[in-house]
């Protein structure tokens, strides 16, 4: 079998179908506060188009998150020539010093776009940076419950981020979308269960390894639990409509089901995936929702 082209490498590298969850998520956020008003876009330039607004926010948080996974890439290559062995480092197709560059490209990419906007902005993705370089060189390799709740963290901001690009301020309405991240948390809690194995070949001291995999899911259920009853928040503080309402709700329900069945009967591995697999697939319902408030402001 040929080994892959570096242009795939880079690709497997940067993780660009994230780019979605990062820069898109952001981009959605901001859509979904505007409702449809781009009239008063309140950026550094004041004069941008508001879709060259759109393309900035989502490529700069891309790049920022595309920073971060090659430079985590870099400090697990000893790791994933055990249980990763066809990352693009251990396989060969891309030197660490090529990653290196990669990871630096991307994060001065991301913030001198951000810079482009407003201040807040690039307070914002410098911020990401730092704690993604921390996340990569110690915290990953101390302790695996702290990585999953700064995974968590770092997923949040992408709300505030779509705020600030569009508004050039964080408000309570971005602030009442950051519990959303707390799934985040949940979902990373339940796949260190699934890579248990591979984790204590590398000595990575995961919260799995340390309760057990049936603590663990509880405990992974309390974050879907929380993301659950806080997800319609934006509508009860206000920022958002009611347009807002029936797809998180229905999203609410299956994460609190899934969240109940794993303290209930997360007995087996496979019980424990099946509960993770609802909640990830679930996550459409998000961002429809968030779909449907960026457009009610238009259509209504």
């Amino acid at each position: 079998m040929s080994k892959p082209s570096p242009a795939k490498g880079l690709i497997a590298l940067i993780r660009l179908p994230y780019w979605m969850m990062t820069g898109g998520l952001a981009l959605l956020t901001a859509f979904a506060i505007l409702k449809g008003n781009f009239t008063d876009i309140d950026t550094f330039l004041g004069s941008m188009n508001v879709g060259l607004v759109a393309l900035i926010t989502f490529f700069s948080m891309s790049f920022i998150a595309s920073g971060g996974f090659a430079i985590n890439d870099v400090y697990d290559r000893e790791s994933d020539k055990v249980i990763k062995p066809k990352r693009p480092i251990p396989s060969g197709v891309l030197t660490y010093k090529t990653a290196i560059a990669v990871s630096a490209g991307f994060f001065a990419l991301g913030l001198a776009m951000s810079l482009l906007i407003n201040w807040i902005a690039f307070a914002i993705l410098a911020v990401d940076s730092v704690l993604l370089l921390i996340y990569s060189y110690l915290v990953k390799r101390k302790s695996g419950f702290a990585a999953n709740l700064l995974m968590g963290i770092l997923t949040g901001t992408a709300f505030l981020y779509g705020e600030a690009t569009v508004t050039g301020t964080v408000s309570l309405i971005s602030l009442s979308l950051y519990p959303i991240a707390f799934g985040t948390i949940g979902g990373n809690v339940l796949r260190d269960i699934f890579s248990l194995e591979g984790d204590a070949k590398v000595g990575y001291p995961t919260l799995p390894q340390k309760i057990g995999s049936i603590s663990a899911a509880k405990v992974g259920g309390v974050f879907f639990l929380l993301t659950g009853l806080l997800s319609p928040l934006p509508y009860f503080i206000g920022g958002f409509t009611v347009y807002y309402l029936p797809l998180i709700l229905m999203w609410s329900v299956l994460l609190i089901y899934s969240a109940v069945r794993l303290f209930t009967s997360a007995s087996t591995v496979a019980a424990i995936r099946k509960y993770e697999r609802i909640v990830t697939m679930s996550m459409m319902l998000l961002i429809f929702a968030l779909i449907i408030e960026a457009i009610a402001g238009v259509l209504l």
